[in-house]
């Protein structure tokens, strides 16, 4: 079985029911199956084959669905590309996946061949609709999505058609997910959390989603009210904006909705608490990544705990394993390791990498955390963030979370620098909000941590940069 075979349940089943609304445009299951139709004839018109890769660099719109079926239903291997990328990093992904065509609107960063959105929408007119009939099995790859690259070059992650299978009837199963649903979906479809998630929720369930072109702050109110989602999934960034509404609309919100879903990045437990007691929904917050799709989650049904992210999920297999290689004990600290059909077929064209990936069977996820003695995961934070300061380790998140917790403060990462007798040492970048005093802060750290976990000084900075799904990347903050 493969994608297609899924997706028809919608695609044909669901043929009369409105599927897809962007801006003022309604598609129903029916038109959505016809448009990709036409679009993977196209492909096929233009010489593409199964195997070959096509590059789409755009702003979220109902083409990039249009392709990203077409793909699926030929075998074209689908490669999103961050529409924030700048010629650096445009090149690198360019280089690597050799597409045979980028699809793009309008200038690109960078020298390549590109084939213009809107020639692609005046020629698709013109092919017929008929089914494209190609043999793919679940181990086909759909997809490379390139890792973030928040602290080298990304790799072009290979997601197989049994990845992303496994993944959608996973979130499905156990967010009670159904045709009935209305879903706002306003995250980038460049990235898995959309892709992966969104649009596999969507299409396995045959539920109406509305597509935004990007989540603006200024127009959520408006997008919620009129088009009243019973599912949302989001970022911390966005909840915290969403934090701004008054409290009349965040009710008038929450009564329409089911379920909120974080993830892509970690959520304050205060931003939690608060998005609760002004929307009346406890947040379900859960961990993926773009090698893996979605590992585990806090439950649908139980206590969705501030600060974890709950089990594994149906099929996957989770444990912490310490630096010794031994499988860590409850509230051990280790690296979180991960095994199950969401796990990648491994990184595109780099061998070496992928068998560094892999341990017994294990994908080694980087990400340190501890499991509770009742099953509950909790992530530490980056193992490549850890700062070794006199011979203690340092985990960032732990002051990052306590700084959030502060008055004054908006923002907050912690790096390690080099340190002349501690080999490195914690400094706090911090963007400030109305009220924040440097010396009040570093005496509540003073009282709060260890004195080797205080950071050595407070820069301000007028803002964090980050992914466009709002991970902090470290590695560009300015030098202290």
């Amino acid at each position: 079985m493969n994608l297609v075979d899924l997706f028809n349940i919608s695609l044909s089943e669901r043929k009369d029911k409105l599927a897809l609304q962007f801006g003022d445009e309604h598609f129903t299951f029916g038109d959505v199956d016809a448009r990709s139709n036409r679009m993977a004839n196209l492909l096929k018109a233009k010489g593409f084959v199964s195997g070959d890769r096509i590059c789409v660099y755009l702003e979220n719109c109902v083409e990039i669905i249009d392709i990203f079926l077409a793909c699926v239903k030929t075998g074209i291997i689908f490669v999103p590309v961050n529409i924030l990328y700048k010629e650096r990093e445009m090149t690198h992904i360019l280089t690597d996946a050799d597409p045979k065509a980028l699809i793009a609107k309008g200038e690109i960063p960078c020298d390549y061949q590109v084939w213009q959105l809107a020639d692609i929408i005046e020629e698709v007119k013109h092919q017929p609709n008929t089914k494209p009939s190609v043999l793919l099995t679940g181990d086909n790859p759909a997809t490379l999505i390139y890792t973030s690259g928040t602290t080298g070059a990304s790799k072009g992650a290979i997601l197989t058609h049994n990845n992303f299978m496994a993944n959608g009837i996973n979130l499905n199963a156990c967010w009670k997910i159904t045709e009935a649903d209305r879903f706002l979906l306003a995250l980038p479809l460049f990235h898995v959390h959309a892709l992966g998630n969104g649009i596999m929720c969507w299409l396995l369930s045959g539920c109406t989603m509305k597509l935004l072109p990007r989540f603006e702050h200024g127009k959520a109110a408006e997008e919620f009210l009129t088009f009243k989602p019973t599912l949302f999934f989001g970022v911390p960034t966005i909840y915290i904006r969403l934090l701004d509404q008054p409290e009349d609309v965040a009710r008038q919100i929450g009564a329409n909705a089911r379920l909120f879903v974080c993830g892509s990045a970690p959520l304050p437990a205060h931003i939690l608490q608060e998005f609760q007691g002004k929307y009346g929904h406890v947040i379900l917050e859960r961990y993926g990544m773009t090698e893996t799709l979605m590992n585990i989650g806090n439950p649908y049904v139980g206590e969705r705990r501030p600060g974890s992210i709950g089990f594994p999920l149906p099929g996957i297999s989770a444990k912490i394993i310490l630096p010794d290689g031994r499988e860590a004990g409850f509230d051990e600290e280790g690296e979180v390791h991960i095994k199950g059909p969401n796990v990648c077929a491994g990184y595109w064209r780099r061998e070496q990498a992928t068998a560094e990936a892999f341990s017994n069977g294990y994908f080694k996820t980087g990400d340190m955390g501890v499991m509770s003695a009742d099953g509950y995961f909790t992530l530490k934070g980056r193992k490549s963030d850890l700062i070794i300061s006199g011979g203690f380790n340092i985990y960032p998140r732990e002051i990052e979370d306590f700084l959030l917790e502060q008055a004054g403060v908006a923002e907050a990462a912690v790096v390690g620098v080099p340190h002349e007798t501690r080999g490195e040492m914690p400094v706090a970048y911090i963007v400030p909000d109305v009220g924040f005093d440097a010396a009040l802060i570093e005496e509540k750290c003073k009282n709060a941590f260890a004195s080797f976990k205080v950071p050595r000084s407070f820069i301000t900075v007028e803002n964090l940069p980050r992914t466009a799904l709002g991970k902090v990347q470290k590695h560009l903050l300015p030098k202290p």
